[in-house]
């Protein structure tokens, strides 16, 4: 594996049923990029995370992260090798404060003998846990709702925090999974400076799964375009934006034209 190439797919096949909902695709992803992942509804790119957060095993194909084999990993292993992800649909612990719901997403990285260790010990690592969600919520802009339910929280804010609580895993990794959906434009604006910052300056992969193009035209580095589990196109976001398959299958003549 290339030194530059952090996370690799080979031709994975996944069915269910008389359904090939992934059909040998194969992707490379650099360490330090952003790599979108796209195509239209039902083309398959939820089942690829599913299958890297091991809810979904695959028939055949290999998974590669950081020189190890992704798919002999069980799903807490997969977050401990430092790779954490976002849903669809917001999952959070709704009753749970903001602060809370971040300190869930920290448990990871809580050494396993806590519970045995000292009054005083345990309370230094709780506090330091807490001084890093916090940290957290500010560069996300949630440090002022650290106490709110996350129940109370508009949709864009709820959206933040269930990134905010991927980020609190300190992975390597980070697949999202339409972060932009149902965003306003302010929003999407402001989540794009954020990613690109998480990049850039803290050393982060992200896998983009999304349907705004907006986003990912902006903040990707490299695009791999999805259609009936088969991979149709990949490359830049210029290449892929001129890309006559991509343009039929997904992005339309009037984004072509747009661009």
């Amino acid at each position: 594996m290339s030194v530059s190439v952090l996370f690799r797919i080979e031709d994975l096949l996944v069915q269910f049923g008389g359904l090939r909902a992934i059909d040998a695709f194969s992707m490379e992803v650099e360490q330090g990029s952003i790599h979108a992942l796209i195509g239209p509804n039902g083309a398959g790119k939820s089942t690829v995370l599913n299958c890297v957060s091991r809810f979904v095993t695959p028939r055949s194909g290999r998974m590669v992260f950081d020189g190890r084999d992704l798919l002999a990993a069980r799903p807490h292993v997969v977050t401990r090798m430092g790779i954490a992800r976002t849903f669809q649909n917001i999952e959070l612990c709704r009753e749970m404060s903001v602060l809370e719901n971040v300190l869930v997403g920290a448990m990871s990285q809580t050494p396993r003998y806590l519970p045995f260790l000292p009054g005083f010990a345990r309370g230094r690592i709780e506090r330091d846990a807490v001084m890093q969600a916090e940290a957290l919520l500010e560069r996300t802009g949630l440090l002022p709702f650290r106490d709110a339910k996350a129940a109370d929280l508009d949709f864009g804010r709820q959206k933040l925090l269930d990134l905010t609580r991927a980020l609190a895993a300190k992975p390597r990794m980070l697949f999202l999974d339409e972060p932009a959906a149902g965003l306003r434009n302010a929003e999407i604006t402001a989540l794009d400076a954020l990613l690109v910052d998480l990049v850039r300056g803290g050393g982060l992969t992200i896998v983009l799964v999304e349907h705004v193009m907006q986003l990912v035209m902006s903040v990707a580095d490299h695009i791999t375009v999805l259609n009936f589990g088969r991979r149709i196109a990949d490359g830049g976001p210029a290449e892929i934006r001129r890309n006559p398959d991509v343009i039929e299958a997904y992005l339309g003549t009037d984004a072509h034209a747009a661009g």
